[in-house]
Protein backbone atom coordinates (compact mmCIF):
# COMPACT_ATOMS: atom_id res chain seq x y z
CA UNK A 1 0.00 0.00 0.00
CA UNK A 2 1.50 3.64 -0.97
CA UNK A 3 0.77 5.35 2.63
CA UNK A 4 4.17 6.49 2.21
CA UNK A 5 4.04 8.06 -1.12
CA UNK A 6 1.23 10.39 -0.95
CA UNK A 7 -1.36 7.57 -2.46
CA UNK A 8 -4.54 7.66 0.07
CA UNK A 9 -5.28 4.71 2.17
CA UNK A 10 -8.95 3.43 0.92
CA UNK A 11 -11.22 4.61 3.09
CA UNK A 12 -14.95 2.96 3.58
CA UNK A 13 -17.29 5.25 1.47
CA UNK A 14 -16.93 5.82 -1.90
CA UNK A 15 -15.19 9.00 -2.83
CA UNK A 16 -13.25 10.45 -6.45
CA UNK A 17 -9.79 9.40 -7.36
CA UNK A 18 -7.71 12.00 -5.67
CA UNK A 19 -4.77 13.72 -7.95
CA UNK A 20 -1.65 12.64 -7.21
CA UNK A 21 0.32 14.48 -4.32
CA UNK A 22 3.46 16.66 -5.35
CA UNK A 23 4.78 14.41 -7.83
CA UNK A 24 4.86 11.12 -6.19
CA UNK A 25 3.64 8.17 -8.07
CA UNK A 26 2.11 4.63 -7.27
CA UNK A 27 1.88 3.26 -10.54
CA UNK A 28 3.99 0.66 -9.81
CA UNK A 29 1.08 -0.84 -7.49
CA UNK A 30 -2.07 -2.51 -8.05
CA UNK A 31 -5.31 -0.21 -7.65
CA UNK A 32 -6.20 0.47 -4.30
CA UNK A 33 -9.48 -0.65 -2.99
CA UNK A 34 -12.14 2.18 -2.62
CA UNK A 35 -14.37 1.31 0.00
CA UNK A 36 -17.92 0.56 -1.62
CA UNK A 37 -21.53 0.33 0.58
CA UNK A 38 -24.24 -1.39 -1.06
CA UNK A 39 -27.69 0.79 -1.33
CA UNK A 40 -29.49 -2.41 -1.02
CA UNK A 41 -30.71 -4.44 2.24
CA UNK A 42 -30.58 -8.26 2.18
CA UNK A 43 -32.77 -9.89 3.46
CA UNK A 44 -31.83 -12.58 6.10
CA UNK A 45 -33.48 -15.64 5.88
CA UNK A 46 -36.05 -15.16 9.06
CA UNK A 47 -38.13 -12.53 6.56
CA UNK A 48 -40.47 -14.98 5.11
CA UNK A 49 -41.46 -17.03 7.92
CA UNK A 50 -42.35 -14.19 10.55
CA UNK A 51 -40.74 -11.24 11.73
CA UNK A 52 -37.28 -11.30 10.28
CA UNK A 53 -34.36 -9.00 10.35
CA UNK A 54 -32.77 -7.41 7.04
CA UNK A 55 -29.05 -6.41 7.90
CA UNK A 56 -26.65 -4.03 5.55
CA UNK A 57 -23.65 -5.49 4.10
CA UNK A 58 -20.63 -3.63 3.83
CA UNK A 59 -17.83 -4.93 1.55
CA UNK A 60 -14.42 -3.35 0.49
CA UNK A 61 -14.48 -2.80 -3.57
CA UNK A 62 -11.45 -1.88 -5.83
CA UNK A 63 -11.19 2.08 -7.39
CA UNK A 64 -10.57 0.39 -11.30
CA UNK A 65 -13.48 -2.08 -11.71
CA UNK A 66 -15.86 -1.82 -8.42
CA UNK A 67 -14.79 -5.61 -7.51
CA UNK A 68 -15.07 -6.84 -4.09
CA UNK A 69 -11.87 -7.42 -2.35
CA UNK A 70 -10.50 -8.00 0.82
CA UNK A 71 -11.26 -6.21 3.57
CA UNK A 72 -7.37 -5.50 4.92
CA UNK A 73 -7.07 -3.31 1.65
CA UNK A 74 -9.70 -0.87 3.34
CA UNK A 75 -8.96 0.74 6.10
CA UNK A 76 -10.35 -0.90 9.22
CA UNK A 77 -10.76 2.47 11.16
CA UNK A 78 -13.32 4.02 8.59
CA UNK A 79 -15.41 1.02 8.14
CA UNK A 80 -19.23 1.97 9.19
CA UNK A 81 -21.29 -0.02 11.80
CA UNK A 82 -23.28 -3.10 9.65
CA UNK A 83 -27.04 -1.93 10.19
CA UNK A 84 -30.24 -3.90 10.86
CA UNK A 85 -33.97 -3.63 10.80
CA UNK A 86 -36.83 -5.62 11.49
CA UNK A 87 -38.85 -6.87 8.40
CA UNK A 88 -41.57 -8.82 7.59
CA UNK A 89 -43.55 -7.50 10.82
CA UNK A 90 -47.10 -8.31 8.92
CA UNK A 91 -48.71 -11.93 10.66
CA UNK A 92 -47.78 -14.88 8.91
CA UNK A 93 -50.79 -16.34 6.71
CA UNK A 94 -52.63 -19.40 8.08
CA UNK A 95 -51.88 -22.80 6.22
CA UNK A 96 -53.08 -26.09 6.64
CA UNK A 97 -51.20 -29.02 8.81
CA UNK A 98 -51.10 -32.11 6.94
CA UNK A 99 -50.24 -35.58 9.00
CA UNK A 100 -49.54 -38.93 7.72
CA UNK A 101 -52.27 -41.55 7.17
CA UNK A 102 -52.95 -43.87 10.19
CA UNK A 103 -53.46 -47.44 9.58
CA UNK A 104 -56.49 -48.52 7.38
CA UNK A 105 -59.24 -49.93 9.37
CA UNK A 106 -59.80 -52.97 7.34
CA UNK A 107 -57.24 -55.44 5.33
CA UNK A 108 -59.82 -56.04 1.95
CA UNK A 109 -63.26 -55.57 1.15
CA UNK A 110 -62.39 -51.69 1.40
CA UNK A 111 -61.74 -49.65 4.78
CA UNK A 112 -61.58 -46.09 6.11
CA UNK A 113 -58.11 -44.48 6.86
CA UNK A 114 -57.50 -41.34 8.58
CA UNK A 115 -55.11 -38.43 9.32
CA UNK A 116 -54.97 -35.30 11.28
CA UNK A 117 -55.87 -31.73 9.25
CA UNK A 118 -55.21 -28.42 10.78
CA UNK A 119 -55.41 -24.96 10.72
CA UNK A 120 -52.02 -22.84 11.97
CA UNK A 121 -50.33 -19.85 11.87
CA UNK A 122 -46.67 -19.64 12.60
CA UNK A 123 -46.40 -16.78 15.67
CA UNK A 124 -42.39 -17.00 16.17
CA UNK A 125 -39.47 -19.33 15.65
CA UNK A 126 -40.99 -22.74 17.02
CA UNK A 127 -44.15 -21.52 18.27
CA UNK A 128 -47.81 -21.73 16.81
CA UNK A 129 -51.73 -21.10 17.12
CA UNK A 130 -54.00 -23.41 15.71
CA UNK A 131 -56.99 -22.02 14.06
CA UNK A 132 -60.69 -22.74 13.21
CA UNK A 133 -60.59 -24.23 9.42
CA UNK A 134 -61.93 -21.30 8.26
CA UNK A 135 -59.21 -19.42 8.87
CA UNK A 136 -57.24 -20.97 6.05
CA UNK A 137 -58.55 -19.33 2.57
CA UNK A 138 -57.09 -22.47 0.43
CA UNK A 139 -59.25 -25.40 -0.06
CA UNK A 140 -59.32 -27.63 3.07
CA UNK A 141 -57.65 -31.25 2.49
CA UNK A 142 -59.24 -34.55 2.85
CA UNK A 143 -59.43 -35.98 6.38
CA UNK A 144 -60.19 -39.49 5.61
CA UNK A 145 -60.30 -41.89 2.17
CA UNK A 146 -61.63 -45.17 1.13
CA UNK A 147 -58.29 -47.62 1.37
CA UNK A 148 -57.44 -51.55 0.65
CA UNK A 149 -61.09 -51.99 -1.54
CA UNK A 150 -59.69 -55.64 -2.85
CA UNK A 151 -61.39 -58.77 -2.01
CA UNK A 152 -61.06 -60.69 1.11
CA UNK A 153 -60.14 -64.23 0.76
CA UNK A 154 -63.07 -67.24 2.30
CA UNK A 155 -63.34 -67.47 5.85
CA UNK A 156 -63.85 -69.93 8.12
CA UNK A 157 -67.41 -69.01 10.21
CA UNK A 158 -68.03 -71.23 13.31
CA UNK A 159 -71.81 -71.50 14.57
CA UNK A 160 -72.68 -71.74 17.95
CA UNK A 161 -71.92 -74.73 20.41
CA UNK A 162 -74.26 -77.72 21.12
CA UNK A 163 -75.21 -78.62 24.62
CA UNK A 164 -73.08 -81.14 26.52
CA UNK A 165 -73.44 -84.69 26.00
CA UNK A 166 -73.93 -86.74 27.77
CA UNK A 167 -75.67 -84.77 30.07
CA UNK A 168 -73.38 -85.50 32.89
CA UNK A 169 -70.21 -87.23 32.97
CA UNK A 170 -67.40 -86.75 30.57
CA UNK A 171 -68.85 -86.25 27.01
CA UNK A 172 -68.38 -83.39 23.25
CA UNK A 173 -69.66 -80.40 22.42
CA UNK A 174 -69.88 -80.06 18.73
CA UNK A 175 -70.52 -77.36 16.27
CA UNK A 176 -71.04 -76.61 12.64
CA UNK A 177 -68.10 -74.45 10.71
CA UNK A 178 -68.70 -73.14 7.28
CA UNK A 179 -66.25 -71.90 4.93
CA UNK A 180 -67.71 -68.30 3.87
CA UNK A 181 -67.42 -64.92 2.11
CA UNK A 182 -65.83 -61.80 3.62
CA UNK A 183 -69.55 -60.43 4.15
CA UNK A 184 -71.13 -64.21 4.86
CA UNK A 185 -73.20 -63.89 1.85
CA UNK A 186 -71.79 -67.14 0.31
CA UNK A 187 -70.94 -70.36 1.44
CA UNK A 188 -68.34 -72.33 -0.45
CA UNK A 189 -66.87 -75.59 -0.44
CA UNK A 190 -64.48 -76.41 2.22
CA UNK A 191 -61.45 -76.57 0.48
CA UNK A 192 -61.76 -72.96 -0.81
CA UNK A 193 -60.83 -72.19 2.75
CA UNK A 194 -57.13 -72.84 4.78
CA UNK A 195 -57.63 -76.58 6.74
CA UNK A 196 -55.04 -75.03 8.52
CA UNK A 197 -56.84 -71.78 9.73
CA UNK A 198 -60.39 -73.90 10.23
CA UNK A 199 -61.76 -74.25 13.96
CA UNK A 200 -62.64 -77.18 15.85
CA UNK A 201 -65.69 -78.78 15.19
CA UNK A 202 -65.54 -80.76 18.55
CA UNK A 203 -64.68 -80.34 22.28
CA UNK A 204 -64.56 -81.95 25.40
CA UNK A 205 -66.88 -81.17 27.86
CA UNK A 206 -68.48 -82.06 31.16
CA UNK A 207 -71.96 -81.30 33.29
CA UNK A 208 -70.61 -83.17 36.94
CA UNK A 209 -69.96 -86.33 37.87
CA UNK A 210 -73.10 -88.61 36.81
CA UNK A 211 -75.72 -90.07 39.35
CA UNK A 212 -74.77 -93.48 40.49
CA UNK A 213 -77.74 -96.79 38.97
CA UNK A 214 -80.51 -97.39 41.36
CA UNK A 215 -82.87 -99.91 41.55
CA UNK A 216 -86.50 -99.02 39.54
CA UNK A 217 -89.89 -100.90 40.69
CA UNK A 218 -92.96 -101.38 38.70
CA UNK A 219 -96.52 -101.39 40.09
CA UNK A 220 -97.64 -104.62 42.04
CA UNK A 221 -99.55 -107.06 39.87
CA UNK A 222 -102.79 -108.50 41.32
CA UNK A 223 -103.24 -110.86 43.78
CA UNK A 224 -103.06 -114.59 43.54
CA UNK A 225 -105.97 -115.36 45.35
CA UNK A 226 -109.43 -114.46 44.71
CA UNK A 227 -110.27 -114.94 48.56
CA UNK A 228 -108.47 -114.86 50.98
CA UNK A 229 -104.46 -115.22 51.26
CA UNK A 230 -102.32 -114.96 48.17
CA UNK A 231 -98.97 -113.00 46.61
CA UNK A 232 -98.46 -110.43 44.21
CA UNK A 233 -95.41 -109.87 42.10
CA UNK A 234 -93.65 -106.58 40.68
CA UNK A 235 -90.64 -106.10 38.53
CA UNK A 236 -87.31 -104.54 39.99
CA UNK A 237 -84.15 -103.93 37.81
CA UNK A 238 -81.33 -102.19 38.11
CA UNK A 239 -81.04 -99.41 35.96
CA UNK A 240 -78.43 -96.44 34.65
CA UNK A 241 -79.28 -92.47 34.91
CA UNK A 242 -80.51 -92.95 31.27
CA UNK A 243 -82.48 -95.93 31.35
CA UNK A 244 -80.13 -98.82 30.52
CA UNK A 245 -80.04 -102.06 32.60
CA UNK A 246 -76.54 -102.43 34.75
CA UNK A 247 -75.28 -104.59 37.32
CA UNK A 248 -73.83 -101.70 39.48
CA UNK A 249 -77.23 -101.93 41.80
CA UNK A 250 -76.10 -103.20 45.72
CA UNK A 251 -78.21 -106.11 46.02
CA UNK A 252 -78.37 -105.23 49.79
CA UNK A 253 -80.90 -102.24 49.09
CA UNK A 254 -82.87 -104.18 46.68
CA UNK A 255 -86.72 -103.63 47.03
CA UNK A 256 -88.62 -107.15 47.11
CA UNK A 257 -90.64 -108.42 43.96
CA UNK A 258 -92.98 -110.61 45.84
CA UNK A 259 -95.28 -109.87 48.79
CA UNK A 260 -98.32 -111.59 50.66
CA UNK A 261 -101.92 -110.16 49.73
CA UNK A 262 -105.24 -111.13 50.72
CA UNK A 263 -108.45 -111.21 48.89
CA UNK A 264 -111.82 -110.10 50.87
CA UNK A 265 -113.89 -113.47 50.72
CA UNK A 266 -118.08 -113.18 49.46
CA UNK A 267 -119.54 -115.18 52.11
CA UNK A 268 -122.71 -115.33 50.45
CA UNK A 269 -123.35 -118.10 50.22
CA UNK A 270 -123.87 -120.40 46.86
CA UNK A 271 -127.51 -120.70 45.34
CA UNK A 272 -128.42 -123.85 44.80
CA UNK A 273 -129.02 -122.44 41.28
CA UNK A 274 -124.90 -122.24 40.80
CA UNK A 275 -122.87 -125.31 40.20
CA UNK A 276 -120.67 -126.70 42.99
CA UNK A 277 -117.03 -127.31 41.98
CA UNK A 278 -113.84 -127.49 42.34
CA UNK A 279 -111.73 -124.30 41.08
CA UNK A 280 -109.50 -126.29 38.34
CA UNK A 281 -106.23 -124.12 39.22
CA UNK A 282 -106.27 -125.02 42.74
CA UNK A 283 -104.91 -128.69 43.15
CA UNK A 284 -104.63 -128.77 46.63
CA UNK A 285 -108.73 -129.30 47.36
CA UNK A 286 -107.80 -132.91 48.61
CA UNK A 287 -105.28 -131.00 51.09
CA UNK A 288 -107.91 -128.57 52.72
CA UNK A 289 -110.19 -131.31 53.11
CA UNK A 290 -107.39 -133.44 55.00
CA UNK A 291 -106.34 -130.43 57.41
CA UNK A 292 -110.13 -129.82 57.49
CA UNK A 293 -109.41 -126.21 56.23
CA UNK A 294 -113.40 -126.82 54.62
CA UNK A 295 -114.69 -124.70 57.46
CA UNK A 296 -113.41 -121.82 55.83
CA UNK A 297 -114.85 -119.39 53.67
CA UNK A 298 -112.42 -119.35 51.13
CA UNK A 299 -111.02 -122.68 50.65
CA UNK A 300 -115.01 -123.64 51.03
CA UNK A 301 -115.08 -121.80 48.02
CA UNK A 302 -112.06 -122.79 45.86
CA UNK A 303 -113.30 -126.20 46.77
CA UNK A 304 -116.79 -126.25 47.03
CA UNK A 305 -117.25 -129.93 45.42
CA UNK A 306 -114.79 -131.20 47.75
CA UNK A 307 -115.93 -129.31 51.06
CA UNK A 308 -119.10 -130.60 50.05
CA UNK A 309 -121.12 -132.21 53.20
CA UNK A 310 -118.17 -131.70 55.24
Amino acid sequence: MCVFHGCLFPTIYSIPNPPPSSGHQCNSLPLAGRAGQLASFKANTLAAAWTGVQRQEVVCKRLDDNSIVQNNYCDPDSKPPENQRTCNTEPCPPEWFIGDWLECSKTCDGGMRTRAVLCIRKIGPSEEETLDFSGCLTHRPIEKEPCNNQSCPPQWVALDWSECTPKCGPGFKHRIVLCKSSDLSKTFPAAQCSEESKPPVRIRCSLGRCPPPRWVTGDWGQCSAQCGLGQQMRTVQCLSYTGQASSDCPETSRPPSMQQCESKCDSTPISSTEECKDVNKVAYCPLVLKFKFCSRAYFRQMCCKTCQGH
